[in-house]
């Protein structure tokens, strides 16, 4: 029987644990000198992907019931305009190289996909180990990670706030109450269950520290995770939900002064870091972050929020998706004077034509209507490039997660 025969789809259960691990360390290139690296073994983190098949939606190609090919699907949800989606994200995606080249990861990208537009997941979310290849399958950039490096002499003179700072053990309950408070009003911003908690720390130091801010009335506002290595600041994530907060951890890091050379960290929004310093010539750098891609086009305009206006609104598009028919062909808006829209199928064919990358990212606010209609992703008038920019928001995606 040839190989293409004997190759079947289905999903993967916890007894396939093992084969899961191997598959996934063989084509990240994972070795048991990385994971000593940061504190791991073998088994711990075997035993650590557990929760992925026991909770995700994770799906396979076998051949004589060896696994061969392998993608993973998460429950999350995410934020998008003050509206709660539910996300499929994306990860676990590989398969071996002598069954590369037979089409195994489009088709279980199209089963999953179907699987998460059933679950009502309307939207996808993923890291990409290859941008034009996740851009192909309609997935695109729609978040940013800069990177800062700040020295010992350029930190930020200490301001007087009424709060302090405490080092806390990185598990700490305050944590998390900060996280949620902060991500329910950052638009596109994760909302961490227990998988995206355990995913979150998986590859932690040991050394992680954490320090929370309060204020004076003792409410958690902000946290900080570090570490210090070769005296270098590290730091994982900051998080604030006032500039009070903001301010109090920046006190916190600025008192390191005389232990470190210098401070190195992400953010997650365009929002450059120098402009808040008095010497602002530090080193910054912006890379794409995440990407996300709509799975269906009718569940999530149904409900994404549309900015409110005095009179309906009517837009009408030609969406072209290169792999799930149900996006494909002309569609409508009706937008109701409170932003609530939905969407039917037909219209003018030659109204707007963009495909669903060009949709995804335009609706996130990462790229703007009228840039998209400049560098020729978006095909309409004029009048329809300034009632689009009237019709969606404008916020900056936030995503510090990683999966």
């Amino acid at each position: 029987m040839s190989r293409e025969k004997r190759l079947k789809m289905k999903k993967l259960e916890p007894k396939h644990l093992i084969e899961f691990n191997q598959l996934l360390r063989y084509v990240f290139q994972v070795t048991n000198h990385d994971l000593k690296e940061v504190g791991w073994e073998a088994r711990e983190i075997a035993l650590a992907k557990l929760p992925v098949l026991e909770q995700a939606d994770v799906i396979g190609w076998f051949d004589r019931d060896k696994l061969v090919s392998q993608l993973a699907v998460y429950p999350f949800q995410v934020r998008i305009f003050n509206q709660t989606y539910d996300m499929g994200g994306l990860t676990g995606v590989g398969t071996y190289p002598e069954y590369a080249n037979m089409g195994l990861m489009d088709k279980l990208m199209r089963q999953a996909l179907a699987d998460m537009r059933q679950r009502k997941q309307s939207i996808s979310y993923l890291f990409p180990y290859s941008v034009p290849y996740y851009r192909r399958k309609g997935w695109e950039i729609i978040s940013d990670k800069m990177t800062f490096e700040v020295n010992d002499f350029q930190l930020p003179k200490i301001k007087a706030v009424l709060g302090e700072v405490e080092r806390v053990d990185i598990q700490h309950k305050d944590i998390r109450v900060v996280y949620e408070r902060f991500a329910y009003a950052n638009h596109a911003a994760m909302i961490r269950n227990e998988l995206a908690w355990g995913e979150y720390w998986r590859w932690d130091v040991e050394d992680l520290t954490a320090a929370i801010y309060y204020d004076s009335d003792r409410k958690p506002k902000g946290y900080l995770l570090y570490w210090i290595s070769n005296e270098v600041f590290h730091i994982k994530e900051l998080v604030f939900v006032d500039e009070e907060a903001r301010s109090g951890l920046w006190n916190f890091i600025s008192a390191h002064f005389s232990m470190v050379s210098k401070v190195i960290g992400n953010t997650y929004t365009h929002e450059p870091l120098a402009f808040l310093l008095e010497d602002a010539d530090i080193k910054e750098t912006i890379s794409p972050y995440f990407m996300a891609r709509i799975v269906d086009v009718e569940q999530f305009i149904s409900q994404y929020p549309f900015k409110p206006h005095t009179e309906p609104r009517i837009w009408t598009f030609t969406l072209d998706d290169p792999l799930l028919e149900w996006n494909q062909g002309i569609f409508t808006v009706h937008v109701s004077t409170e932003g609530k829209a939905t969407l039917t199928r037909g219209g003018d064919r030659d109204a707007t034509r963009l495909d669903i990358r060009t949709l995804t990212t335009m609706l996130f606010s990462y790229k703007r209507p009228d840039y998209l209609h400049r560098i020729g992703r978006l095909v309409c008038s004029l009048e329809t490039v300034e009632q689009l920019e009237d019709m969606i928001d404008q916020e900056t995606p936030y995503f510090s997660d990683y999966f």
